[in-house]
Parts: C-alpha cells; sequence; structure tokens
C-alpha cells in the first residue's frame, strides 16, 4: 500500500476561514523517518515537489467526508483537505489511516465524539460544511455531480459552493465543457452536465442566476437541460427559443434595454415552466428566488413601459379607432392582458399608479365597446383584463360604473354589459362567465367597500346595484323557474330555448346565479332580502331541485342553507309560510337510500336546525312533516327534533302556569283581616244594589258581576289578556254602555250615578288608578288590610306613584267626605 499513489487537491484553511488550493499532486501513506511513524506525502505533478507532509498521530481526529474528501486539523485554523479524483483511492488512503490509529475504517470519524473537547465540535463542525470542488474536467463530471447533489441538504454548504462557483467562473468552465461533450457526442458526459446544471439551479442563488440567464449563457443552459437522461430523445427546446418563439412587437420598441429584458424574462419563464419539474407540495421554497427574479423582470418591464406614454397611447390610438382591423385589435389586446400580468408583480402602489394612467388613457370605455364585438377572442381577452383591473382597485372601477348612470341607459352600463356577457356566454363549459362572475363577485364584496364620513361606498353601490342591475342578473334565473318571462328582464342574447334547467350549459349558469346570491345573502342583507320577498326568490330557487343536474340541486339547497344560517325571523317566516321545506323533503325522499352530496347536504340543514334551535323551524318542521321523517332512523337528527318540539311544547305549557299564578298575585286588596281569609269572590254591597266577583280560574278570563235592584248588568267573560270592558250604568236612562278598553293597563270601572249625588257616596279612582269606596260599602276581597278609616281600596295593578299622586292618597284616607274627583 505504501507504493500506491492517487491524485489528489490539497486545501489549506487560511485565516479568513477560506480554503485555499495549493495544488495538485499524488499522495502516498509512507513511514517517515523525521516523525518516526507513519505520514502522508503529497508531490506535485508539475515538478514533483512536496506539497504535503503530514503525520498521522494516532490520536488526531481524520474525517472522510462525500467519498473523495479527507479532512483533519493539525492546529487551531489550521485545517487540510484531500481532495481524491478516485473515490477508490480516498478509500484506500483512509483504511491506512484507520490502520495507524487502530479504527474500524467503516467509520466516517476516527475518534469518537463524546471523547472530542469542546473545541473539537467546533472544528469538526467547519469540517463538515467544508465543499472543495475537482477541475473542470471531463473525467471529473461524476465526482462534480455528486458534490453538487450532497450539498442540497445544507443550507452553509448550499452558501459555500455558490460562492465556489461565482468567484471561480467554475459555470462557464462547465458550459464550455458542455460543447466539448456534443461535439464528442458524449452521451454520458451530457448526462452528467444535465444532472449538475439542474442542481445549480436548486441552490436557489440570484448571484448564480445572474450568471446563468446572461445572454452569453442562457442558451447553453438550456441546452444542458436538454439532455434529460430519463428521456428518449432529447428535446430541442434551443430550436424553439430560437425559430419558432417569435418576438412580435405591436408598437415599435426603442428601448434596447426594455427589448433585453422581456427576451430574458420569456426564457427564464420557459425554463421554470418546461424544464424544471412541478415542486411537489412538500416543496413550499422550491425555486422561490428563481421565482422571485421572474417577477422582478415582469415588474421592471411594466415600469419601463408605463413610462414611456407615447408608447401606450398609440396602442390606445389604434384600439379606439374603428377602422382598426379585428387582428390587430385582437394583438393589441393580447398586448395588454400580458401588460395587466405583468404588473401582478408590482407592489400596491405601482398597481394604483399603473391603474390611474391606464384610466386616463380610456382603458374602461375602450373594454365596454370591445366586449359587445361578435369576436370571442377579443371578449375573452376584454374580460381578463377587466378582471385584472377590478382586482387592482374595485373602488375605482365602482366609480366610473355610477358615474354612467347620469348618462347611459339600464342595458348600456357597463356592469350590465358584463352581466350580459355573463349570460350570454357561448362556451359549452362557461370559461368566460367564470371569469366574469369573478368580477361580479369582487365588486359586490363589501369588505373592499370604503367608508368615509362624508361616504359610503357601501350603500350607494348596493343601491345602485339592486336598482338597476339585479333584474339583468337574475333574468335567467327567473326565465328558467316561470312560463312567462317579464320583457324588461329579457336580455338579448340569450337564447330563451335553453331555459330548462336540465340543459347543461343553462344548469351551469344557473349554478354561477345561485352562488353569487348566496354571497349577496351573508353580504347584503337588507337589500337581498327585500329582493328575496318581493320576487319570491327562494321559491324559485327550489324549483330547481327537479332538475337531473345534482350540481344544480345542491346550489338551490346551499342559497336556502345560507338564508337559515342567520336566524332571521323575518326569512323564518317566509320559509313557513311559503311551505318551503316541502321541495327539500321531496329531494331527501327522491334522492331514496343512495349516500351522496345530495343527502349530506339536506340532512345537514336539518341538522343544524335542531343544534341551532330555531324554535320556529323546528315546530313547523315537527308539525308539517314528522309523518313523513319519521322512518329515516339512520341518522337521529328527526327524532332529536321531535325532542326539541315536545321539550319547548312543555316549557310554554308551564310558563302559562307560571303566568297564571302571577298574575293571581299580582291582585291586592286591602281590608280587614278577617277578609284576607275570603280568596274567592269579592263582593260589593250598596243599600239594594249587590255587586259579586267571582274567583279567577284562568289566567286569561276575567268575569265580574253586577246586580242592581231595578236591573242588572252582566260582563260576559274576556279570552285576551290586552282586553277589558269598562261598564257603566246611568240610572237616568236605565241603560248599560259596554266600552272596550285597549290597553292592558285599563281597567274595568263601573261609575254609578244617581239623580240625587248627595244619598249616597260615589266610588272614586285614586290618583294611582285604584278604585276607592267610602266605608258606608261592605267588602270582601281575596287580599286586603284594614284601614283605619273604614275605607278600602281595590288595587288591580300595582303603578308607580310620584310625590303628589301620594298626597293625595293620603288626604283620600284620612277625608272619606271628600267629594269624589270626575272622572275624565
Amino acid at each position: 500500500m505504501a507504493d500506491l499513489k492517487y491524485g489528489v487537491k490539497v486545501y489549506v484553511l487560511n485565516e479568513d476561514q477560506e480554503w485555499n488550493n495549493l495544488g495538485t499532486g499524488q499522495v502516498s501513506s509512507t513511514y517517515d523517518e523525521q516523525f518516526q511513524g507513519m505520514s502522508l506525502l503529497v508531490r506535485s505533478d508539475s515538478d514533483g515537489s512536496v506539497i504535503l507532509r503530514s503525520q498521522i498521530p494516532p490520536d488526531r481526529p481524520y474525517r472522510k467526508h462525500e467519498e473523495t474528501l479527507i479532512v483533519w486539523y493539525e492546529a487551531e485554523n489550521h485545517g487540510l483537505v484531500l481532495n481524491f479524483q478516485d473515490p477508490a483511492g480516498c478509500q484506500d488512503i483512509w483504511k491506512e489511516i484507520c490502520q495507524v490509529q487502530g479504527k474500524d475504517p467503516s467509520v466516517q470519524i476516527t475518534q469518537n465524539i463524546s471523547d472530542e473537547p469542546e473545541e473539537d465540535f467546533d472544528e469538526m463542525s467547519v469540517i463538515g460544511n467544508t465543499v472543495v470542488l475537482p477541475d473542470c474536467e471531463l473525467n471529473t463530471l461524476d465526482q462534480i455531480a455528486n458534490i453538487v447533489n450532497s450539498v442540497l441538504a445544507s443550507p452553509i454548504r448550499r452558501e459555500r459552493l455558490a460562492l465556489i462557483l461565482k468567484n471561480e467562473a467554475y459555470i462557464q468552465k462547465l458550459l464550455q465543457l458542455f460543447h466539448t461533450c456534443e461535439n464528442l457526442e458524449n452521451t454520458e458526459g451530457l448526462y452528467r452536465l444535465h444532472e449538475i446544471i439542474k442542481g445549480i439551479l436548486s441552490l436557489n442563488k440570484s448571484c448564480l442566476f445572474e450568471i446563468m440567464f446572461s445572454d452569453e449563457c442562457i442558451m447553453d443552459v438550456v441546452g444542458c437541460l436538454e439532455y434529460d437522461p430519463a428521456l428518449d430523445q432529447p428535446k430541442r427546446h434551443r430550436d424553439f427559443l430560437t425559430n419558432d418563439a417569435k418576438f412580435k412587437e405591436v408598437i415599435p420598441i426603442t428601448n434596447s434595454e426594455l427589448r433585453q429584458k422581456i427576451h430574458q424574462t420569456y426564457r427564464v419563464q420557459y425554463i421554470h415552466d418546461i424544464l424544471l419539474p412541478v415542486p411537489s407540495i412538500f416543496e413550499d421554497n422550491f425555486l422561490s428566488t428563481l421565482t422571485t427574479f421572474i417577477l422582478s423582470n415582469k415588474a421592471e418591464i411594466v415600469s419601463m413601459l408605463q413610462k414611456d406614454h407615447k408608447f401606450l397611447y398609440e396602442v390606445f390610438a389604434q384600439l379606439k379607432d374603428e377602422t382598426t382591423h379585428d387582428d390587430r385589435r385582437c394583438e393589441l389586446l393580447i398586448f395588454f392582458k400580458e401588460l395587466c400580468s405583468f404588473s401582478q408583480a408590482l407592489q400596491p402602489q405601482s398597481k394604483d399608479a399603473l391603474l390611474e394612467t391606464l384610466t386616463q388613457l380610456g382603458i374602461l370605455p375602450v373594454l365596454k365597446i370591445i366586449m359587445i364585438r361578435d369576436d370571442l377572442q377579443v371578449r375573452s381577452a376584454a374580460a381578463v383584463i377587466c378582471a385584472y383591473l377590478v382586482e387592482y382597485s374595485p373602488s375605482r372601477i365602482r366609480e366610473f360604473i355610477i358615474s354612467e348612470s347620469q348618462v347611459c341607459k339600464d342595458s348600456d352600463l357597463f356592469i350590465n354589459v358584463i352581466i350580459k356577457q355573463m349570460i350570454c356566454d357561448t362556451d359549452p363549459e362557461l370559461g368566460g362567465a367564470v371569469h366574469l362572475m369573478v368580477v361580479l363577485h369582487t365588486l359586490l364584496d363589501p369588505r373592499n367597500m370604503l367608508t368615509t364620513p362624508e361616504k359610503s361606498e357601501r350603500s350607494e353601490f348596493l343601491h345602485f346595484f339592486y336598482k338597476h342591475c339585479m333584474h339583468k342578473f337574475t333574468a335567467p334565473l327567473l326565465a328558467a323557474t316561470s312560463e312567462h318571462n317579464c320583457e324588461e328582464d329579457d336580455i338579448v342574447g340569450y337564447d330563451k330555448n335553453k331555459n330548462c334547467p336540465n340543459n347543461n350549459q343553462t344548469a351551469q349558469l344557473l349554478a354561477l346565479i345561485l352562488e353569487l346570491l348566496t354571497f349577496c345573502i351573508q353580504h347584503h342583507t337588507y337589500y337581498i332580502r327585500n329582493y328575496i320577498l318581493n320576487k319570491d326568490l327562494l321559491r324559485k330557487a327550489l324549483i330547481l331541485t327537479n332538475s337531473k343536474h345534482t350540481h344544480l340541486i345542491l346550489c338551490a339547497l346551499r342559497f336556502m342553507r345560507r338564508m337559515i344560517s342567520l336566524n332571521d325571523e323575518i326569512y323564518n317566516n317566509y320559509i313557513i309560510k311559503g311551505n318551503h321545506f316541502e321541495p327539500v323533503v321531496n329531494a331527501l325522499l327522491d334522492n331514496g337510500t343512495r349516500y351522496n352530496m345530495l343527502n349530506s347536504a339536506i340532512l345537514e340543514l336539518f341538522e343544524y336546525i335542531r343544534v341551532e334551535n330555531i324554535k320556529s323551524l323546528v315546530s313547523h318542521i315537527v308539525e308539517k312533516f314528522y309523518n313523513t321523517l319519521e322512518s329515516i332512523e339512520y341518522v337521529q337528527t328527526f327524532k332529536g327534533l321531535k325532542i326539541k318540539y315536545e321539550k319547548e311544547r312543555d316549557r310554554q305549557s308551564q310558563i302559562q302556569k307560571n303566568l297564571h299564578s302571577v298574575l293571581q298575585n299580582m291582585v291586592v286588596c286591602t281590608g280587614t283581616i278577617e277578609e284576607m281569609e275570603l280568596k274567592e269572590e269579592i263582593c260589593f254591597m250598596e243599600d239594594a244594589e249587590e255587586a259579586v266577583m267571582p274567583p279567577l280560574e284562568d289566567d286569561d278570563e276575567f268575569i265580574e258581576t253586577k246586580r242592581t235592584q231595578e236591573g242588572e248588568a252582566v260582563m260576559p267573560p274576556l279570552e285576551d289578556d290586552d282586553e277589558f270592558m269598562e261598564t257603566k250604568r246611568t240610572h237616568q236612562e236605565g241603560e248599560a254602555v259596554m266600552l272596550p278598553l285597549e290597553d292592558d293597563d285599563e281597567f274595568m270601572e263601573t261609575k254609578r250615578t244617581q239623580e240625587h249625588e248627595d244619598k249616597v257616596d260615589s266610588p272614586k279612582r285614586t290618583s294611582s288608578g285604584d278604585f276607592k269606596f267610602s266605608s258606608s260599602y261592605s267588602a270582601c276581597a281575596a287580599i286586603g288590610t284594614g284601614s283605619p278609616s273604614g275605607s278600602s281600596v281595590v288595587r288591580l295593578v300595582d303603578h308607580p306613584d310620584d310625590e303628589e299622586e301620594k298626597q293625595e292618597d293620603k288626604e283620600d284616607e284620612t277625608s272619606p267626605k271628600k267629594k269624589p274627583r270626575p272622572s275624565s
């Protein structure tokens, strides 16, 4: 073994903690007379001089790394590395070192880590992060590929490898080898270069991207990525980028820097989208710096174009020109579409500035004109641009829409043009309608509406929309669910023959409409509620439960479910009076025993009502549908609804009983102690007259009977708590008059008037609302206390009294002969 020599590079760690290359030579392990032991000897390939002579002491820690590196420290800050060209040579020398130190060659470190002092840990950490690249040659491509792939798991080693690649112009040398391999048709070398370049891209370092994507290198990088070992034949991406991908200038670009930036961005985007693998869900930061590089380029392009006012002015002039050919107009719109796409990379302030520039140039009126054209491609591009603009600043677009209402008819409003294009989309998959629905959703979202002390954008725009636009938006839904269409709701261009919800395209359109209406229920409570009640919209939506398209039925159910989730009694009463649970129950029964989304959605709706205990809906469902639904036992929802219903019924019954007791206790009478024992009736007798009050048996029924010598007046039972009768008898004409009292706090007052007031004192009402009788009456009350003056007061309702009223009561009690106050 002592005579075997292996090619190595020798590196030494300097004071700045950087690795310096001492040279390339042949290493061998020999017995050294000077050290009296085995040592490592490296002689230079160029002149045979000694590059390194290092003793192998028995206690020095050596580390083998990546199959080609042996690293050790001879003193503090004096590290050495042997970088072998051949892993087999590295293994042989490692065996020699382990034999001298008495270690097993299978270990990676010749000293136990637990035995090392603390400072040795730091040394081994530095050793472990060592990155050394061999010379860039054909026979070292395998070694280079192994090193590049091995550092990807260590952030520190990735940084060090990136530094080496940048400082030593290593990427340029690799690309030179690429041309050599292609000329020699060295397939294995090309495969290794593909792996190396792909690994360098995976380092995700912007300093390396600047080199690789420069005009001098980018096409060679694309060439290396063509030779994927997984492909039978290499893909000719360079041919496509050079010959097929043509850069088309809608308006000549005179700025050379702008043109170069556009070319670079296109090619880098191509590499990102076509040549590199799609990152998995576990690689959140995969090539994040490359993505940032692309976005930064796009932002620079938009900024350069925005500053060139002459360029944008010329584009808009051609778009507005009626003589511009449709193909030319389409090219200009595609350019604007790309511009809006690139502007996604801008900061919010820059986006606002761009939208301000485009608004001043008249982008919105131009889009409005273009969206009504017949060319599908033009309309599609206009819809995408509109979506971008609304996303940038919905408030600015709303302001433009409202301003139009002063000068345009409803059908010509920009937002109604959008609605019309959405409804009349001819695409079977409704791709354009989906785009425009996103636009409407953003415009109608109150969460991005501004409110200031001077102006409420929410109320202003929603009032405008429900007045001028909502009937246009819901026209297909109303047409599909009714036999007759209102002419004012007709949409020009909408095919009424497709009104049937079983038509696939119509079903998709109705689903989009219902989804947005469901959103409105959540966020436009007042406006949408009035519209739903006026148009009976829920009943019409539930007609769609007869459709053969399950997704449409689910949309109708979500519409109703969102309405119920608000727990609004106005909605609940509307649902109950309209019997709107009937189509839902029918849909559940028609679905049978199938366990699917429809079954789950309906059961969840009823379960929500049970859990939230919406009493009015629980009672309605149990009373109306329980006999039909009680056979469904695979869930406990309907039995749970019945239990909730019965508990509420018992609770109401108990409340009635408690109310009866409370009303009894509200009757308070003052009289003698003996009178407290009489709780069943109240009798008032005066001379030959007799008044009898039987016991109160029901909370809502009061009966007072009053007998007189001359005749008899009987008060019939009062059935409602809030209705009382006042009977007033006069003896002058001998008649009884019954007057209804409308308030709960008004009670029957009987006043008897004779021709001569001085014969008998009349009962009078005190200021507190009680009836007061003089001592000449014989009274017995359900509840009473004795009065020193012998008078008794029947207190039916205990009213709060002010000081003046209390004083008057006191005077009445002490002066029973006082003349009564005239009744009002």
